[in-house]
């Protein structure tokens, strides 16, 4: 099965949900979604997003660390002793409850970690969408499934064929683009940012020891705080190079801080915005990077970005071509700076220094 990106199974998945809302009374018709990849890229973290951004429910059910009684329901005799009742359990989402969203995704993560008995007790709830005549999931809520596979080295258990044929399949992996450009929308350090678009292979090896550290999304994203929170706190940097080592593995973590260290000796970024020193460009590739990560960050940092502007259009206008395309790319990839770049692209040095060097390319 072919790979596709975090960003793509995203779109997938929310096509899926549209076609469920438009067609409610099709529910049972519109299969789930099983998604397969390494851990540590991010399959969960994307469903939860979509769910947020569209402003429905979620449930997350970690299966391997449930019992087929939480499933199923719990088995109590009745008050007359004449047979057995059963009590569904209060996390899923029930239609005639005032408190439940009336859209929703149910995510069984971890599923292919889940023993036989869990998944067999998965079976009816995902193939008919219901348990037996006390509960059925209610027409506006989606099932998902995600899980590793067998070749990631976590704990992955075949999956029935029986379950597998009631799935629509896809496969995901690590995508430096993707991550970029969620990154930037979600407050990565931008020397995070940085390394990853000048090594973009960097992003997710899990070439090595397994055991330890190696890199991923969701280690570079633990990277990015251990970073931020060591700068407040004056970490030492042979404590913070511990702390990435023991993330991203060692030899990783050494061409991190090389990274770091030569940034550390480019030109101050937040000087160059607000026009206190001259505009100076790097001459080495990391630097560069570094740079034009920096200057995309302070310009969304900044309590008023309008003030930003003259000083961004000197810097724009010193950059070679390809690296002003990046910056661009970058701005147009964050919904905070569209007023920013709304000014940038009035303002009257634009058309003559700027903006005709922008091939294919709209901010807007």
């Amino acid at each position: 099965m072919k790979n596709t990106s975090i960003s793509k199974a995203k779109r997938l998945l929310q096509h899926q949900l549209d076609i469920l809302w438009d067609n409610p009374e099709k529910s049972g018709t519109v299969p789930p979604l099983m998604i397969w990849g390494p851990p540590g890229i991010g399959k969960s973290t994307f469903i939860r997003e979509l769910c947020k951004e569209n402003g429905i429910g979620f449930i997350d059910v970690r299966l391997a660390q449930r019992e087929p009684v939480d499933i199923r329901g719990l088995p109590v005799p009745r008050d007359d002793k004449s047979g057995i009742d059963w009590i569904v359990s209060s996390e899923w989402p029930r239609a005639e409850d005032e408190d439940t969203p009336e859209k929703g995704i149910i995510l069984f993560d971890e599923i292919t970690a889940a023993d036989s008995t869990l998944q067999v007790a998965a079976y009816e709830f995902i193939l008919d969408r219901r348990l037996g005549q006390l509960y059925e999931v209610p027409n506006g809520w989606y099932i998902v499934a995600a899980g590793n596979r067998t070749s990631d080295g976590a704990v992955a258990r075949t999956m029935s064929s029986a379950l597998a044929n009631r799935f629509c399949h896809i496969e995901v992996g690590a995508n430096s683009t993707s991550w970029l450009d969620w990154a930037l929308n979600n407050d990565i350090d931008p020397r995070v940012i940085g390394f990853i678009r000048y090594m973009p292979q960097r992003i997710f090896s899990m070439e090595g020891n397994k055991e330890r550290g190696w890199p991923s999304p969701r280690s570079w994203e633990r990277v990015s705080m251990e970073i931020e929170t060591a700068d407040k706190h004056n970490l030492d940097k042979d404590l913070l190079h511990l702390l990435i080592e023991g993330l991203v593995g060692e030899g990783v973590a050494v061409e991190f801080m090389g990274f770091i260290e030569w940034t550390e000796k480019g030109p101050d970024v937040a000087r160059m915005l607000v026009k206190e020193i001259k505009v100076k460009i790097p001459g080495r590739a990391d630097q560069r990077f570094a740079m034009v990560s920096a200057i995309v960050h302070h310009i969304k940092q900044h309590d008023s970005p309008e003030l930003l502007v003259d000083g961004f259009l000197d810097i724009a206008a010193a950059l070679p071509n390809d690296w002003l395309q990046l910056i661009i790319h970058d701005i147009r990839k964050i919904p905070d700076l569209r007023d920013f770049a709304n000014l940038c692209i009035v303002h009257p040095r634009w058309d003559d220094e700027i903006g005709h060097r922008i091939i294919a390319e709209k901010v807007i």
